[in-house]
């Protein structure tokens, strides 16, 4: 099964950082049951690559063992959010595929399927 899991949820409320865990948690679930999984930051999503990349953080392990899965941030949304300088210091790829953004029908046709958090 292939799984490209796009992660939305912003950094404001206390309740998406359970949207971040969960999403993370599909990405580890899908890679132990062999699935070819990747995770999307798109929207608001894309500030929690600095806030995960950092050590200290409770969910940098979790984040840390999913990194070979992460296909990317929304490059447009990484400028409007003015995180682009501290995405590419994590080492993580910039998706622009349609008008600056990652494309989701691409993955729809390629016969991904998209789960939202």
């Amino acid at each position: 099964m292939k799984v490209s899991v796009v992660l939305l949820a912003g950094t404001e409320a206390h309740a998406d950082l359970a949207r971040v865990l969960n999403a993370l948690e599909l990405v580890r679930e899908c890679m132990e049951g062999g699935d070819e999984v990747e995770l999307v930051f798109d929207g608001a999503a894309v500030a929690w690559i600095p806030i995960l990349a950092d050590p200290d953080h409770s969910l940098h392990k979790v984040f840390h063992s999913v990194r070979p899965h992460i296909a990317g941030a929304c490059e447009f949304c990484a400028g409007a959010f003015d995180v682009k300088g501290q995405i590419r210091g994590a080492q993580v790829a910039f998706l622009s595929e349609f008008e600056g953004h990652p494309s989701l029908r691409t993955r729809l046709v390629e016969d991904w399927k998209v789960v939202t958090f």
